[in-house]
């Protein structure tokens, strides 16, 4: 009995997961291969070279909360590359748009004080609708 109940609902999400398309099972993976070259510029700032010392960290923590609790903003600009040291902030990565550029660096702007944020951003392209 259990046996046929367990077939039964195994046999409906496969059924419900090709009428639906299974979207995750055709999405291609990320590849960020291009955008990251920029860090393997000699001198550039990493991730890994974020400093361990609680003012970096706490300015790190304080701009990535501003980011994330901010809703109006994209997950690419949650997910900015922010890193600290010695109280000067790079943020890299892909935004949506040049008003969350802005809106991205305010924010780290008011945690790290003027002067102290290096912008190295970059809008990425808009996504092409596939029909």
């Amino acid at each position: 009995m259990v046996q046929h109940q367990l077939r039964w609902i195994f046999s409906a999400a496969a059924i419900a997961g090709v009428l639906t398309g299974a979207p995750a099972l055709a999405q291609t993976p990320a590849d960020n291969t291009k955008v990251n070259k920029q860090d393997r510029a000699k001198g550039a700032a990493t991730a890994d070279q974020q400093k361990e010392n609680s003012s970096d960290r706490d300015i790190t923590q304080k701009i990535r909360r501003a980011l994330v609790d901010d809703k109006t903003l994209s997950t690419y600009a949650h997910n900015v590359k922010v890193i600290a040291q010695d109280g000067q902030v790079t943020l890299k990565g892909p935004v949506r748009t040049e008003e969350e550029k802005k809106i991205v660096e305010a924010k780290a702007t008011e945690v790290a004080g003027e002067g102290h944020v290096v912008n190295q951003m970059s809008v990425a392209p808009a996504k092409s609708s596939k029909k």
